[in-house]
């Protein structure tokens, strides 16, 4: 009797083991969770957590490959035009922006100069791509029912410009603002030729060299 009661404890101790082993294999696996995109700046703020932040326009000077069409098209009604801008229509200037590669320092033609408020903005596109932070730039015409009084920083905005891929319909949060005449440009980046550029603000902008 001796040999059977040595097999039935082991037996019960093997047990008692594989149960323990089962259960700390499944409590070390994570538990599936589903989030939703978070939007506006505290989007901007977890993709730059991960992907190591993307200012400006990146690729485009942010976007990564995204890029402006090579024609931004006509500007949004409603705008007023400048009445007497530093670089009048026609004038040949320098870009000093960086929104895209190649840009910084390319000579540009005035195509347009316009009085309104202008705002840099922390989006997720539509398209599903990364989102975006401090876009430069948009102007207050290509934001839905926002009135005609500057808005806040972090003020959140449903954008109707199209300057990318996956922009227009987005909601984005006002990162910055400013008064600045803004300008639309016609110029070469990268061998690229860019009409009816927008934006660009005075202060990206110097006379020809």
């Amino acid at each position: 009797m001796l040999i059977p009661a040595t097999l039935i404890a082991a037996t019960l101790a093997l047990s008692a083991c594989t149960d323990n082993t089962e259960d700390t294999s499944a409590a070390s696996i994570p538990a599936t969770t589903t989030s939703t995109p978070a939007t506006g700046t505290a989007a901007a703020t977890q993709n730059e957590d991960t992907h190591g932040g993307q200012g400006g326009h990146g690729g485009h000077g942010g976007h990564g490959g995204m890029e402006h069409p090579s024609d931004g098209g006509p500007v949004p009604e409603g705008m007023t035009q400048a009445t007497d801008p530093t670089y009048p229509v026609g004038t040949e200037v320098t870009l000093t922006a960086d929104h895209m590669e190649g840009m910084n320092g390319a000579p540009a033609t005035i195509v347009g100069a316009y009085d309104t408020y202008t705002y840099a903005i922390d989006y997720i596109p539509t398209d599903g791509s990364d989102p975006v932070l401090d876009h430069k730039w948009v102007v207050q015409e290509e934001l839905k029912d926002v009135g005609d009084d500057r808005l806040d920083d972090g003020t959140e905005v449903t954008v109707t410009a199209e300057h990318m891929q996956g922009m227009a319909g987005t909601t984005a949060t006002i990162a910055s603002s400013t008064d600045e005449t803004v300008y639309v440009v016609d110029f070469e980046a990268d061998g690229m030729t860019m009409t009816n550029h927008k934006w660009v603000v005075e202060s990206e902008i110097q006379p020809a060299s």
